[in-house]
């Protein structure tokens, strides 16, 4: 069953209707203005803004990194006693594809998503207090991690959570090394400026399936062949401890994995204080709060030092 949702509220961003359509993106990329005293250099801060990403290397050292690994092994193991709505497996199996709350889940991440080498460079980007929207762990296994279909965080944020405007970033925090070949992340530089509003109406419960394969609200393969003619595509690629940001309307996605060597990921999102949730604009109901946090008890405390 399908459901469609009326709204007497003004809305930016309309999408989920009967056709496909673009429009231009309404809101500022760069909130905050640009000083000498500013966590990123004007180079990395123009680079935001014209490609919707920004791939910092060496954020996090080796011995950071390590203890972050162990961190992730042990969630994953079976013995760390996780919320059952927090995991979501592979489709076809059941090996862990993605960990939810990780702020909750890991003293560890949660001191991470709190940490000035990430969270400060975003809300200087964003120009505003940050709270957590949504945290999780995605694993990509070797041989058989399944690919990340094509899609806008947004246009979903917005349709299903109730997020009025694109005044949130991404941080995904690389924690094996991230090559052309074990499926990194995809994005194309420029798409975050151009809104695509996708067709067809939310079903109910949509984020039971679309957690495993995303269906509903990913552009058509002829929108995303003009954006792929457009934009182009890069591939974010470094070692472990490497950060990308990217903006909440980029165009992003990635391959399935083949090759022997596995591909594991921690992401925070961040949204701005004054951007938080309101109702669904596109969805008869939000969706459950382990993907989007809809009564945050204040804006996030950033801290410094090294990780402990």
């Amino acid at each position: 069953m399908t459901l469609s949702v009326a709204h007497s509220r003004s809305d930016a961003y309309p999408t989920r209707q009967t056709q496909e359509a673009w429009q231009e993106r309404k809101d500022p990329v760069l909130w905050g203005k640009w000083s000498p005293e500013a966590p990123l250099t004007r180079a990395q801060t123009e680079e935001f803004g014209k490609k919707g990403f920004l791939v910092l290397k060496g954020v996090f050292s080796a011995g950071e990194v390590a203890r972050l690994q162990d961190e992730s092994r042990r969630l994953r193991s079976g013995s760390a006693h996780l919320k059952a709505e927090n995991v979501v497996t592979e489709p076809g199996s059941e090996a862990v594809r993605t960990i939810f709350r990780l702020e909750e889940e890991s003293a560890l991440f949660n001191r991470m998503a709190r940490d000035e080498r990430i969270a400060g460079k975003v809300k200087f980007l964003l120009d505003d207090d940050l709270y957590l929207h949504q945290s999780r762990l995605n694993y990509k296994p070797g041989f058989t991690g399944k690919e990340f279909y094509w899609h806008s965080d947004f246009e979903t944020w917005h349709a299903e959570d109730g997020m009025p405007r694109m005044r949130a970033i991404s941080a995904s925090v690389l924690l094996t090394d991230n090559d052309a070949l074990n499926g990194p992340l995809m994005l194309m530089p420029g798409s975050h400026m151009h809104f695509v509003s996708c067709a067809g109406e939310t079903p109910e419960d949509n984020h039971k399936s679309s957690l495993r394969k995303q269906e509903v609200g990913v552009p058509s393969p002829d929108a995303l062949t003009q954006m792929a003619q457009k934009f182009g595509i890069e591939y974010a690629s470094g070692k472990a401890g490497t950060v990308v940001l990217f903006d909440s309307n980029t165009m992003h996605g990635s391959n399935g994995n083949i090759t022997p060597f596995p591909r594991s990921n921690a992401f925070f999102v961040y949204n701005a204080w004054s951007n938080r949730l309101e109702a669904p604009y596109a969805a008869s109901k939000p969706r459950p709060a382990f993907l989007s946090s809809r009564a945050p008890q204040g804006p996030i405390e950033i801290v410094s030092g090294p990780l402990e």
